[in-house]
């Protein structure tokens, strides 16, 4: 065997390692964020949040299924060499973009988080620009061996498997949308005993910061720590204007809850008045509760929930961003519960489905559910019958 044979049998292995770790790549990551194409959607909006386009955050929820259903279409279609000519360029164009918004998170500091890897791997905005390289330099190298790209299966069979591909793509993304991620990886998860989860957590690295002090002299602004100051500093030409703690190394002591807190009417903390009170009890969180048709679809069932609940003394709250609506929307149901005020991202994290009920005792997750799943919550409630 002479050497450009060589050659060209070790050119072609490395082109099928990079197909292999290019489509598995993209179906890994199309399925985890399939886990919960809510919360791609909700990164979306913080993209055009700083971007200053939030008129665009109405079609997040369609993009986000979109790009995801691509991105496991696309991995299975490098996989099989299904139209590779059309994929790979398609793929080029994705991993360019991909690319710039990393590195646009990189740069800018604005977002700290891409959610290229959803709620379940956690990649800060670096290393996902280090990912986005390296599948930027591995997507390039198959694109431009991609006439020497064939399909190792019969075009009917191929065919196939890319159709079963692309229902079952869209399938998942419809059942987590209406019954919660099928793996929960959120802080609110089942188990979780939220109190602890919203305490930093042990071994965390606050912010490292230092003192600036702000004067003026002579009209010109100046600025320097307590280690700098000016050799002159005592002359009574330096007017103080403020002082403040600047950021020289930013920390990770950010606990897993942030920003959840409920209030009451008065405008009262009663967060942890709820949390640590003793027995059971129903958390309704809907980030925006209204009395309309689709309230129709799941008030009854909530009635029903809370007139077992009721039976056990086991109290309903009711927590939403927009307490008056919400108060409106549970009079149509019938409900008589409390509605306290929470925090619409806290929210947004907590429930991935508007509205989604939480069995909770002493401040721990028992159970959560989705409105389309609300039998199921009143399953739990008769199961509760014997152990309590």
């Amino acid at each position: 065997m002479n050497l450009a044979n060589e050659n060209q049998i070790e050119m072609k292995k490395t082109l099928g390692l990079s197909r292999i770790i290019v489509g598995a790549l993209f179906i890994f990551s199309g399925l985890i964020k399939a886990n919960d194409p809510t919360g791609l959607s909700y990164k979306m909006q913080e993209f055009f949040e700083v971007w200053g386009v939030p008129q665009f955050n109405s079609w997040t929820m369609g993009l986000s299924i979109l790009m995801i259903a691509f991105e496991i279409i696309a991995g299975v279609a490098v996989l099989l060499g299904w139209k590779f000519s059309l994929f790979s360029w398609l793929l080029l164009l994705l991993t360019i973009f991909f690319t710039f918004l990393t590195a646009y998170a990189v740069l800018s500091g604005k977002i700290h988080e891409c959610g290229c890897m959803g709620e379940c791997i956690k990649l800060t905005a670096k290393m996902s620009f280090y990912k986005d390289l390296v599948l930027l330099v591995l997507v390039l190298f198959i694109f431009m061996k991609r006439k020497e790209v064939a399909s190792f299966l019969p075009p009917r069979v191929a065919r196939l498997i890319m159709i079963v591909t692309v229902l079952f793509s869209f399938a998942l993304q419809s059942y987590t949308l209406k019954h919660l991620p099928v793996v929960d990886c959120l802080a609110y998860k089942v188990g979780n005993n939220l109190p602890e989860q919203m305490n930093i957590p042990p071994g965390s690295l606050p912010d490292s910061t230092v003192i600036n002090f702000v004067y003026v002299k002579q009209g010109k602004t100046m600025e320097f720590d307590a280690d700098h100051f000016p050799a002159d500093f005592n002359d009574s030409s330096y007017v103080f204007q403020k002082r403040y703690d600047k950021i020289v190394r930013k920390g990770n002591a950010e606990p897993p809850v942030k920003d959840f807190v409920i209030i009451t009417g008065t405008g009262s903390d009663t967060t942890q008045a709820l949390l640590s009170a003793p027995g059971y009890s129903l958390l309704l969180f809907g980030l925006k509760l209204y009395p309309n048709d689709e309230l129709e679809k799941w008030g009854k069932e909530l009635w029903a929930i809370q007139v077992k609940a009721r039976e056990k003394q086991i109290p309903l709250f009711v927590i939403s961003s927009d307490e008056e609506a919400a108060k409106m929307a549970m009079k149509q149901a019938g409900i008589d519960a409390p509605v306290f005020k929470g925090d619409a991202v806290a929210i947004k994290t907590a429930a991935r489905a508007n509205p989604v009920i939480f069995l909770m005792k002493k401040g721990t997750v028992i159970g959560k559910w989705a409105h389309a799943d609300f039998p199921k919550a009143m399953e739990e409630l008769e199961r509760l019958r014997q152990i309590q």
